[in-house]
């Protein structure tokens, strides 16, 4: 029985070999990565899952903004969504994704979410479009129809997409 479990209440490592099974080595180079830079996910809206005690999926959702010389817009990033290449195609990963969104709803969080993947899926299953991403640049190559976003306070506005950035007491 696959059970789910805050994020943090698994071993960092053991996450980390989980994401290289999932994503390959090569999973630093992509621009999701350096989109999330080097901050910390959210963890009340971070997941794993695990069966008898062994990690086989994982969610992680990202403080990042859509930011101009002016202002950052803040967003949270939805991924990686991670599972175990033993048991993908066995629905985890859309039950993180919904336990993830779910919670991001309960906690007032759900307003800008954006993630980067398959329109078809994550618009048929959770509502995700690109109609407000298409002025979004990203710091690396994306295909601009899987920059995906939903909640009512996403932007429609031009900005690069990065880290969020805390600037005094108000960020």
């Amino acid at each position: 029985m696959i059970t789910l479990v805050p994020l943090d209440s698994i071993d960092s490592t053991a996450v980390e070999f989980l994401l290289d099974r999932a994503f390959g080595p090569g999973r630093f180079a992509r621009t999701a990565y350096a989109i999330r830079g080097a901050g910390k996910a959210i963890a009340a809206l971070s997941f794993a899952a695990v069966e008898d005690g062994v990690l086989v999926g994982s969610i992680q959702c990202w403080p990042i903004a859509l930011a101009d010389d002016a202002r950052q817009i803040p967003l949270i990033m939805v991924g990686p969504v991670a599972v175990e290449p033993t048991h993908q195609g066995d629905g985890i990963g859309r039950r993180l994704m919904s336990h993830a969104l779910d919670a991001a709803a309960a906690t007032g969080r759900d307003g800008a979410l954006m993630l980067i993947g398959d329109p078809d899926y994550y618009s048929r299953f959770f509502g995700f479009t690109a109609d407000r991403t298409a002025h979004w640049q990203a710091p690396g190559p994306v295909d601009r129809h899987r920059l995906l976003a939903r909640g009512d306070a996403v932007p429609n506005a031009a900005g690069m997409l990065g880290p969020r950035v805390r600037v005094g007491a108000s960020a």
